[in-house]
């Protein structure tokens, strides 16, 4: 089982929405996302929750939680979401970048864009990791 890890400062918006689409697209007998953030908010910002409620998910019992190295120890693959310097870097485990808007205060019509980016970059990442649903 492979596991990504999506993390951002405040692991309370486009961490989240990365890992509830992978978790929604991949094949589940395949692989698996986590969210998390260096420096956690005590809940997922509720535009983010309405934004992904309006695509069929619901994130009201996700928390955000710190990334730590315990959580990344056996990962695949991380990828931060514009968190800049405080982006971390775990030796050995492939990464990549997303430089995406933070949707934290934002009206729903922006924060649309921003959840449509991300879905399109996750299916484009389980297509080229050949983790897609059958």
């Amino acid at each position: 089982m492979k596991t990504y890890i999506f993390a951002c400062v405040h692991n309370a918006g486009r961490s989240q929405m990365a890992a509830a689409f992978f978790n929604q697209l991949a094949d589940p007998s395949l692989a698996r996302a986590i969210s998390a953030g260096t420096n956690p908010g005590p809940h997922v910002h509720p535009i983010v929750l309405e934004a992904m409620h309006e695509a069929g998910l619901d994130l009201t019992s996700a928390r955000p939680q710190l990334l730590t190295d315990d959580l990344a120890r056996d990962a695949t693959m991380l990828i931060t979401m514009g968190c800049g310097e405080a982006c971390p870097h775990i030796p050995g485990l492939r990464r990549d970048d997303w430089p995406l808007p933070d949707p934290k205060s934002l009206p729903l019509a922006e924060v649309r864009p921003i959840r449509e980016a991300i879905r399109a970059r996750i299916a484009a990442l389980l297509a080229a990791e050949h983790l897609t649903r059958a």
